[in-house]
């Protein structure tokens, strides 16, 4: 019996030893979540492969192929044709469907005559009892469909498009693939807290930290009135983003104008910026132990701009007793750009909305700034109170789109 299932292909897990079934787990269950929405289905996995089985005609699978190719732990996803059983014959018989179907579609966009349509043969042949090797199998099934479907020809070099054959413990059959991204399964590897400005950086920061397995909530700082609701609105749209990718993505926002006017008034004016970020730092850790993260998350990249010169991180740094990851430290704005075009949370982080870094930027701000300076600056008021205060009144938001 043929049948349409959806069918993904693993990478970096394929790759791990004992512990391999920890991970396939992790990546069924955000499968799962992504696509909860789409329909009654099945998800089960096997050989490096994991497959999708509506249990319901009502099915959604292009919503469902679109949601799976966010999904980090995935390489690909595919629409394929499937038969349980394992024979020539059925390889052939699915594969006419699958071409079928994907002959319907080219025929949309151009007129089909004979041979006008440039196609080749793949096989995979997992199931390595099956009597022909791969290259015999796609040489059968390919001289099939050349007699079944007039309008196609053989180009092994520039095919229209390749008819991708696996021979596992059933038949399947796919051509279209949609490339995933990678990396490893989110909440695989542990829990980050992500200082999330409106800017394109700590998006795109946030993005490459998930790659790597780890669940997140995010912080941002807000400073009401100088930076208005658009703004706040904006960094929960980028955290809806970041959603497709990373799974829930909690974000509580720290009211944080009365800290940047005190150490407007009384602090030394080129000392500002990182005296700002060292605030920022020590809330921030106090919600990740808060949330059970180990990490903090930032988008800096060295010597981007003044308060991200190696000395004024070293001074970031020593006000925090967490790890500090910084994924973009050795990119420049370029690459980091390209990124966030590819991810789709560049549009939504150029909108003309400040946030509280941009606000408040001293004009001659210090770019190698001395530990000692900054905390001899730093002891001479009481901040504590104030960040205390903020911590008092985060509010916690969750994107609602």
């Amino acid at each position: 019996m043929i049948k349409r299932v959806i069918l993904a292909s693993i990478g970096e897990i394929a790759l791990k030893g004992l512990n391999k079934s920890t991970f396939e787990y992790q990546l069924a269950r955000n499968m799962r979540a992504a696509i909860k929405d789409c329909g009654k289905c099945d998800v089960s996995w096997a050989q490096s492969r994991f497959f999708v089985r509506p249990e319901s005609e009502s099915f959604n699978f292009e919503l469902a192929l679109k949601r799976l190719s966010h999904v980090f732990g995935l390489t690909f996803a595919s629409i394929a044709y499937e038969n349980d059983e394992v024979t020539l014959e059925s390889a052939i018989e699915t594969a006419k469907a699958s071409v079928a179907a994907k002959l319907d579609k080219i025929s949309f966009e151009r007129e089909l005559t004979d041979g006008s349509v440039k196609f080749k043969c793949e096989t995979k042949r997992a199931f390595k009892n099956f009597p022909l090797t791969s290259p015999e199998i796609s040489a059968e099934v390919g001289g099939a469909l050349l007699d079944a479907f007039p309008e196609l020809a053989v180009n092994v070099n520039e095919p229209d498009f390749i008819v991708r054959i696996e021979m596992r413990e059933n038949v399947y059959v796919f051509s279209d693939i949609v490339k995933a991204p990678g990396g490893m399964p989110t909440g695989s590897n542990g829990r980050a807290c992500l200082l999330l400005s409106g800017g394109i950086d700590s998006p795109v920061a946030g993005y490459m930290i998930g790659k790597r397995g780890v669940s997140m909530v995010a912080v941002h700082f807000f400073s009401y009135p100088y930076t208005g609701e658009r703004s706040k609105e904006k960094v929960i749209e980028l955290a809806g983003i970041l959603e497709r990718y990373c799974g829930e993505l909690k974000v509580y926002v720290v009211p944080f104008t009365d800290i940047q006017l005190s150490i407007r008034d009384n602090c030394r004016e080129d000392l500002g910026t990182i005296l700002m970020r060292r605030s920022m730092m020590r809330i921030a850790e106090r919600v990740a132990r808060e949330k059970g993260c180990q990490a903090l998350v930032t988008g800096e990249s060295i010597g981007q701009v003044a308060s991200q010169t190696m000395k004024a991180l070293v001074c970031t740094n020593a006000v925090v007793n967490m790890p500090v990851f910084r994924p973009l430290i050795g990119m420049d704005k370029v690459e980091v750009m390209a990124l966030a075009r590819e991810i789709d949370t560049y549009d939504t982080s150029i909108l003309p909305y400040e946030d509280c870094c941009t606000v408040f930027t001293p004009k001659h701000p210090k770019t190698r700034p001395n530990l000692d300076e900054v905390e001899k600056e730093e002891n001479r008021y009481e901040f504590a109170a104030l960040e205390d205060e903020a911590f008092r009144g985060i509010e916690e938001c969750e994107y609602g789109g």
